[in-house]
């Protein structure tokens, strides 16, 4: 046991020097430095948005300093006690260092998720889209399904979320919604899980009682704030009003309240429903389109260009990024790590860390 524990802690002390470079910790180190003075100076309230930007990137900077020091501090205190384990052949120690080395995988494990959380929009909100695509109504209630699956995964992570727009299926399930959600590096976590999903079951639609495929897009985007300027013209805007459908309340198919946006230039088609107020659903409709034409202009700046709106139009077979199979077995597998879970059930009800920090650590 005491070659194997030897094994271990050096094993960790190289993913921690690994870390240590990919952390590029001087530099990090250099930069809180310099947020301190900026900070401490007299004027540094004078632009109140700057300065609460230049606050949370302080707290995040200190948070991954202080947890780098505890896992380097940990894994120096595992060796000691191991080194004196050994000199007095003391089993009890040896199994305290086993559980000490146990924790600290996990601590590494957590802290290369962090750094990789440091896109300028990781640490803000997500807007999440979810749309049925090819397989009627099967796909529609397959695109519920994805819902309550991000949903109880929501809560599982302490996040909130506020329903933007939701459109019933024209049997079952649904045709498309929107949600808001909010949390920390909230966008940074739910980004990867852009693109098609995919469903083999024996669909519970068909007399027949036939396997069959459904096919149900997500995608994320960053929720832009008003510092963030996106210029629209109002010319290139088409706003259409309608009655509700769907959750939403007493509003719901009496009034006109209902906004749906079309950016002309573009395409991006945004709607909300779920307010009262058709002027509060304007508002949240056009905020929804800010984020979305930020995130095509970002992508087009990065030399990244995939046009997530057109991307939509692709919601089938051989563009998925996860299969989720029933029948003829059960497995979910994420195509782009080739991760796979056996316990379907456990994903489907919000269990998704294992294939969102997979996606985050490749």
């Amino acid at each position: 046991m005491s070659i194997e524990l030897k094994q271990n802690i050096q094993a960790i002390y190289t993913k921690a020097d690994q870390l240590r470079s990919i952390f590029d910790l001087p530099v990090k180190q250099k930069r809180f430095r310099e947020l301190e003075l900026i900070i401490s100076r007299e004027d540094f309230w004078t632009n109140a948005d700057k300065a609460t930007s230049l606050l949370k990137e302080r707290t995040f900077l200190s948070n991954l300093l202080l947890t780098w020091e505890e896992i380097y501090k940990d894994i120096e205190d595992a060796e000691t006690l191991l080194e004196l384990a050994l000199e007095e052949s003391d089993k009890e120690s040896e199994n305290e260092v086993a559980s000490l080395i146990s924790v600290l995988e996990k601590k590494i494990k957590k802290f290369s998720i962090q750094i990789t959380l440091d896109d300028e929009d990781d640490a803000r909100d997500a807007l999440v889209s979810i749309n049925a695509g090819a397989g009627g109504t099967d796909s529609q209630d397959w695109a519920e399904m994805l819902f309550r699956m991000y949903t109880r995964w929501i809560d599982k992570k302490g996040y909130k979320f506020q329903i933007i727009d939701y459109q019933s299926g024209d049997e079952a399930g649904i045709k498309g919604a929107t949600i808001r959600v909010s949390g920390v590096n909230c966008y940074g976590f739910m980004k990867v899980e852009s693109g098609v999903h995919r469903l083999v079951r024996i669909s519970p639609y068909n007399a027949s009682g036939k396997r069959h495929t459904s096919f149900a897009s997500v995608f994320v985007y960053p929720e832009i704030k008003d510092e963030i300027k996106i210029d629209i013209d109002e010319s290139d805007l088409r706003i259409d009003v309608y009655r509700a459908s769907g959750a939403g309340g007493q509003h719901v198919n009496k009034t006109s309240s209902a906004v749906r946006i079309t950016h002309l230039p573009t395409g991006v088609v945004v709607q909300c429903q779920q307010e009262p107020s058709q002027h509060r659903n304007k508002e949240i409709a056009f905020k929804v389109l800010k984020s979305r034409l930020y995130q095509l202009e970002k992508k087009s700046r990065d030399e990244k260009m995939q046009n997530l709106h057109d991307g939509k139009d692709d919601i089938a077979w051989g563009s998925q990024i996860r299969s989720y199979v029933l029948h003829p077995y059960r497995m979910v597998k994420d195509h782009r790590t080739d991760f796979e879970m056996g316990d379907v059930d456990r994903v489907l009800n919000g269990d998704l860390d294992p294939f969102i920090e997979g996606v985050l650590l490749s």
